[in-house]
């Protein structure tokens, strides 16, 4: 573990604030001592955002493999060869092609194992779209690149940890989307993660309703009692700390997720709303359940500040030091398994 980890870094939308985040958490040169950042993208186009920032003294090392990175700098490998015209605040199709090729060829490089985790500078859920990218966002694309049969959308801080049922689906879809099965593997994803990741032992994971006051008794619906309540109770007979269900609305005005190491909501915003709120600037995406570390900023494109100089790079630094400390816990957890005498100890010292 003495070796610095790589970091791939995808530069997301060109006309948005990927870049700027990006570049404004590089241009610390204390953040060397800790990884080796490797971005994909043009060094053209970076230049472009460099000088819209003002951020003249970063200069990229152009690298053509993973293999040739230096450390102590920022290494750039340019994913296309010809020029971008770049409109910054608008949403176009350029946009999204270049966000794919960006996407597409660091993929590739963590599938392979020549970078050691991968950041993602947000992209554009709808100009992505393509013959080549058919997926809602990040998410479902880097499963189905790592051939998982399920993911965890989780979004983690210092002080919330929430991930999502059903993630980039409908409103409408939600409730028949929903099922036992469905709520189980999702809390297996997120209890292994936990301990695996997080290196929490025990987790206690709270799930929240479908419906308004949790059904009250099924006078406001029934999936609490037929599907979430069920799904529950199966959890905790594998030996999961489920509890629940709880109101989403109470349960976050009161504090009482405070209590728990994770929160499982059933659906994107009834988890990401509370989430944001706590924890924006310093919240980061992370999916779990993948057999590599992918992690993001907790924002969007932003176009609407895009090129103006205003971007906060603080959730982009953590989503960094967050894939650091996940890809150190499962190689530091593999080698402790291989020896078990190892494992036995550890645990007398943290009792």
């Amino acid at each position: 573990m003495s070796e610095k980890l790589k970091i791939g870094i995808s530069i997301g939308d060109v006309n948005g604030i990927g870049l700027e985040v990006i570049i404004k958490t590089l241009v610390d040169n204390h953040i060397y001592d800790y990884f080796t950042p490797i971005v994909y993208g043009h060094t053209k186009v970076a230049s472009f955002h460099r000088r819209t920032i003002n951020a003249a003294e970063l200069n990229f090392h152009v690298i053509n493999h993973p293999s040739q990175a230096q450390h102590k700098k920022p290494n750039m490998i340019n994913c296309w060869e010809e020029d971008v015209k770049i409109e910054l605040g608008t949403v176009s199709e350029i946009g999204g092609k270049y966000a794919l090729l960006s996407l597409q060829r660091a993929t590739a490089d963590l599938v392979n194992g020549d970078i050691d985790a991968l950041v993602t500078a947000p992209i554009n859920k709808d100009n992505i779209q393509s013959d080549e990218f058919k997926f809602p966002g990040h998410t479902e694309y880097l499963q189905e690149m790592a051939g998982a049969a399920e993911s965890l959308m989780f979004l983690v801080s210092d002080t919330l940890r929430v991930g999502v049922v059903t993630g980039h689906i409908p409103l409408k879809n939600v409730a028949e989307t929903i099922t036992a099965d469905k709520i189980l593997a999702k809390l297996k994803l997120m209890d292994t993660s936990l301990q695996q990741d997080f290196w929490i032992r025990k987790p206690r994971i709270a799930v929240l309703g479908l419906n308004p006051h949790a059904g009250d008794n099924g006078l406001i619906g029934s999936e609490e009692k037929d599907v979430i309540i069920p799904a529950i109770e199966e959890a905790r007979s594998n030996d999961i700390l489920a509890f629940g269900p709880y109101p989403a609305d109470g349960f976050f005005a009161n504090g009482t997720y405070m209590q728990f190491d994770a929160v499982l909501a059933m659906y994107h915003d009834q988890g990401l709303i509370p989430f944001k709120q706590i924890s924006f600037e310093s919240g980061v995406n992370f999916t779990a359940g993948l057999n590599f570390v992918r992690t993001s900023p907790d924002h969007g494109t932003a176009y609407d500040i895009a090129g103006k100089n205003l971007a906060s790079e603080i959730s982009f630094r953590e989503a960094i030091f967050t894939a650091l400390h996940i890809v150190k816990h499962r190689r530091e957890t593999a080698v402790l398994t291989e020896n078990p005498l190892i494992i036995t100890k550890l645990s007398r010292d943290r009792d």
